[in-house]
């Protein structure tokens, strides 16, 4: 007599939920036993701002008043589903927390977008989801006619509001259900669909967290680092402050650069920490290239999300930390089932040893997971089926009620809690217990955590003029050199880099794929295309062996100094970057333009350390390009070992012609800002720009020329009091980049610094001669600084004020102790038209605003 088999069917444990919202939650913690406790931390121009749970949730309180008073107002009306939704378009920041919260005090739901996102995704997204309010950092046209405040009109409407907690007839009231968050996430039919979450689900997830996984008794600063529009953060903000502790806000800029990110962690203790594996590959890359074991002690639980977590990983994370003091877990889930929905705690390397795949584990309380066949029948304990999921952790559906083949019925159950099931589109298998993902039925990849849907972006690149047929595939899915790639074959002579600009325009930075472009589309005997055979071509087109690249490399400008050098760094980085390289290596190349990302670049300096070159992250990431990477990995450069050969000399009329050469070579061949506007700047402008200046310039007696031992001109910094610069009117498109500036300096400079004149510097423009070498460049650039805080000095100024677009001059500025009063992000800038003159500049780009005291 046979044995019944087991079905595939697997249930969290059942525990009773506390139903509220979780702003009442909230409440309770900030005016009991922890309302003097710290709930914000933000560290941001080297100042740290903190706010106690008390004034959180005052403020909060008056800025719910403002939203609901101005929704009532206006009369505005709910969304097709019967919701009040408010997006939030900010950057990550103690004040984005504070409307979050307030949103939820005032009865609404809040609704992220991205300052990142490109503005059809944004135009969509608000004409779709229809909220009522949007509150932004930065205006944008892609808002429509939707209502709106900026954050600072917010808080100044707010000042005369109550700080006491609304009462529940003060609140907006959704039509149906208490929703919290709208989540949009990449669809299955090529358009972002938004996910519904309420409060009873996210507090299902949390009050899972707290059971199975409590904050510890020193677990005092949780880290909330994840982009908003990513389900994670739900967890990392509120998952802290509703169990009393303190959130640090990390800007995005510190999440890509593993050393600072790490310094924080350091900094503050963290204890816990949710990352992707391939953020968790970069970081044990760079602990292993600092040597410390000390480092992260106190971080002692990892989550890991979003990605296929691997064996090797695993075992790598554990060769470094103990598994007595420290656990790797693995998560499973997404924005439909409140982003986790399975977990899987990873022993440690005796367990790992028996193992060839790293479970997704057990259902969170609550939560039912069913493997069914093609006829919704639960398949056999081993056998691979779809991942379906009912219980507490599902979302309520789509915005405008979309794809609601998504969300079905639950035919196998009649309790009333498990009704609903939700279609992931995952395969996965269950063996003794235990959930084993096994891949995706659809399109749908994960790209460094986030869920792409590649029809999405083949709909995008398909949209582009000239692209006749697009197939967009994922090389390696899941692994370190995972790629995302568009495969196209167009009817104009656009060239592959022009195709990717044109998508960036559509998509976010994420979704953006290498496109390679083929003469005509392989197709199988069925006439169907033959996918295998593109990624044989990409593979076979970029295929290197293990020690030397096939990328071209171009040896071109090197110095022969430093052509040994050169040799290491250049086919290393193409061994790193093996078929992600797009360009050729020549020492003006720069690391990420070719196809580098912050997990390669840590890699890439692992590889240079093991060949005997030191080199800091920090210089490596900041690195113009290889000239400056090899300037700074050369064993015999020192950034002061020219600086006795120089001399400074105040400006005289007869360097007119050599200072108007080096401002026109430096700013039209290198500026940062200027490249972006390139085709409608010519040399000319600047040879007029420094026409109307010459003469101030002069009388000023501020501005000098750089010479050599042997009187050659090399250099040149141009300065004005900041209380005396001469107005000029320029007729070229120059304008654009000293309204642009005028628009980040104006503000700084009326509300931080002195009023009267002789007491700010303003470093204006710093120009070096083509001729220099880049390690040569580097010593001049950093005499010149010398000599502009010297004559600063002399002058008896109180500081020096000046605005760095260059990475080479903001790491001189940080060198020299700089002080940032602004940080902008290039590619935000609006125009006085209303345009945004640098879109296409990376969102790394920065614009950074700085002083100095002169003591």
């Amino acid at each position: 007599m046979g044995s019944i088999p087991q079905l595939s069917i697997v249930k969290g444990p059942t525990r009773r939920l506390q139903i509220n919202t979780l702003h009442d939650i909230f409440e309770n913690i900030a005016t009991g036993q922890y309302e003097n406790n710290t709930a914000l931390i933000f560290e941001v121009d080297g100042e740290i701002r903190q706010h106690s749970f008390a004034e959180l949730n005052s403020f909060a309180n008056k800025l719910a008043r403002t939203i609901q008073s101005f929704i009532c107002s206006k009369n505005l009306p709910r969304n097709k589903d019967g919701d009040y939704i408010v997006a939030v378009n900010m950057h990550p920041s103690d004040h984005l927390v504070m409307v979050l919260l307030a949103i939820w005090k005032a009865g609404a739901a809040y609704m992220p977008l991205d300052p990142a996102f490109p503005g059809p995704r944004i135009e969509h997204i608000v004409k779709e989801a229809n909220p009522v309010l949007i509150i932004f950092d930065e205006d944008s046209d892609f808002y429509g006619d939707t209502p709106k405040l900026s954050f600072n009109e917010l808080v100044h409407q707010c000042k005369s509001q109550a700080k006491g907690n609304l009462l529940e007839n003060e609140r907006l009231q959704h039509l149906k259900l208490d929703l919290a968050i709208v989540l949009y996430t990449s669809g299955s039919t090529g358009i972002p669909k938004g996910v519904r979450l309420p409060h009873k689900v996210i507090l299902n997830r949390l009050q899972w967290q707290f059971k199975r996984f409590p904050y510890s008794n020193t677990e005092n600063v949780c880290v909330f680092k994840t982009a908003l529009t990513f389900v994670d953060s739900v967890s990392e903000i509120w998952g802290p402050l509703l169990r009393g502790r303190s959130i640090l806000v990390v800007p995005k800029v510190i999440t890509k650069d593993p050393e600072n990110l790490i310094a924080l962690l350091e900094k503050y203790k963290v204890e816990r920490l949710i990352l992707v594996p391939t953020l968790l590959k970069s970081l044990l890359m760079y602990l292993k290239l600092k040597g410390e074991k000390s480092t992260l002690r106190n971080l002692k639980t990892w989550i890991c999300s979003g990605e296929i977590l691997t064996v090797s990983l695993a075992e790598e994370f554990y060769r470094w930390f103990s598994d007595k003091d420290h656990q790797l877990c693995n998560f499973y889930g997404s924005t439909e089932i409140m982003g986790d929905v399975t977990y899987f705690v990873v022993p440690g390397l005796q367990e790992l040893k028996h193992m060839d795949k790293i479970p997704i584990g057990i259902p969170v309380d609550n939560t039912i997971v069913y493997l069914l066949d093609n006829e919704f029948r639960p398949v056999k304990s081993g056998d691979i089926g779809e991942l379906f999921v009912s219980g507490s952790n599902l979302a309520a559906g789509y915005v405008n009620g979309r794809d609601p083949e998504k969300f079905l019925k639950n035919q196998l159950t009649i309790d009333l809690t498990y009704a609903r099931l939700y279609r992931t589109g995952d395969f996965a298998r269950l063996e003794k217990g235990v959930l084993f993902y096994e891949g995706r039925t659809d399109s749908q990849v994960k790209i460094r955590g986030h869920r792409v849907d590649m029809m999405e972006v083949e709909k995008a690149v398909s949209s582009i003029d000239g692209v006749e047929k697009a197939i967009v595939l994922c090389y390696k899915p899941g692994d370190i050199d995972q790629a995302l790639l568009a495969f196209v074959k167009s009817n104009n002579l656009q060239n592959e880099r022009g195709i990717e600009n044109a998508i960036k325009e559509k998509l976010t930075s994420y979704m953006v794929p290498q496109v390679i472009l083929i003469e005509k589309v392989p197709l199988l005997v069925n006439g169907k295309i033959d996918r295998q055979t593109l990624l044989k071509y990409y593979e076979n087109t970029n295929n290197n062996d293990d020690s030397k690249p096939e990328v071209e490399i171009d040896y071109e400008g090197v110095p022969p100094h430093q052509m040994e050098a050169a040799k290491v760094l250049f086919e290393t980085v193409g061994y790193v970057l093996n078929r992600s390289a797009r360009f050729a290596i020549s020492i003006k190349a720069n690391f990420f333009e070719i196809g580098g990302n912050s997990l390669n670049s840590i890699y890439t300096i692992s590889r240079l350390n093991e060949h005997g070159y030191q080199i800091k992250i920090s210089d490596f990431l900041s690195a113009v390009d290889f000239g400056e990477v090899l300037l700074r990995m050369t064993s015999d450069t020192k950034m002061n070992n020219q600086i006795d050969s120089f001399s400074s000399e105040l400006l005289q009329p007869s360097h007119k012609n050599i200072v108007s050469d080096m401002i026109a070579a430096s700013f039209y061949e290198k500026a940062d800002l200027e490249q972006w506007i390139k085709s409608d700047v010519s040399l000319s402008d600047y040879y007029e720009l420094i026409d109307k200046l010459w003469e101030p310039l002069l009388e000023k007696k501020l501005s000098f020329i750089i010479k050599t031992k042997s009187g050659e001109i090399i250099g040149t910094a141009l300065n004005f009091d900041v209380r005396d610069e001469p107005e000029v009117e320029l007729q070229s498109k120059l304008t654009v980049v000293f309204e642009f500036l005028e628009a980040i300096e104006g503000p700084v400079r009326d509300s931080q610094l002195s009023p009267e004149k002789g007491e700010n510097l303003h470093s204006f423009m710093m120009a070096t001669h083509s001729s220099l070498t880049p390690k040569e460049n580097v010593a001049v650039m950093q005499f010149i600084e010398g000599e502009v805080l010297n004559l600063a000095e002399r002058r008896h100024f109180k500081g020096v004020f000046t605005t760095n677009t260059n990475p080479l001059t903001q790491q001189l500025g940080y060198i020299y102790n700089y002080q940032v009063l602004s940080d902008i992000q290039v590619n935000q800038y609006v125009a006085s038209d209303n345009t945004k003159p640098f879109a296409l500049a990376p969102d790394d780009q920065r614009a950074i605003v700085s002083w100095k005291s002169i003591v």
